[in-house]
């Protein structure tokens, strides 16, 4: 399935860009409630941790997918001044957001 390649691609942008964590966060930093969990991690921390588990469950499980995906915004902002290159990791976000929100 192309999501399932490209929630690949988002873990190997993340590894190349050094943002791919070994540490898993807290149980209370995962259970945040606000979008993205801007109370408790990092954006990536929380692409890594609950975006991508959540989304690869969804396609093994062959379970409904979201139908509307806006992540590639808050990419772009998140990643405005840093000093990587975030611009594939953008590129693949904005497929994602494409694809979750023209499915039916």
């Amino acid at each position: 399935m192309e999501l399932a390649s490209q929630l690949l691609d988002v873990e190997k942008a993340l590894r190349k860009m050094n943002c791919w964590s070994d540490t898993m966060p807290s149980a209370s930093a995962l259970a945040s409630t606000e979008p993205f969990a801007l109370d408790t991690l990092d954006f990536t921390e929380w692409l890594q941790f609950i975006f991508l588990p959540r989304m690869n469950l969804l396609v093994q499980t062959a379970a409904p997918l979201p139908e509307n995906c806006k992540i590639s915004p808050m990419a772009e902002e998140y990643f405005k001044n840093f000093s990587g290159q975030p611009a594939e990791l953008i590129r693949v976000l904005e497929l994602i957001d494409a694809l979750l929100s023209s499915e039916p």
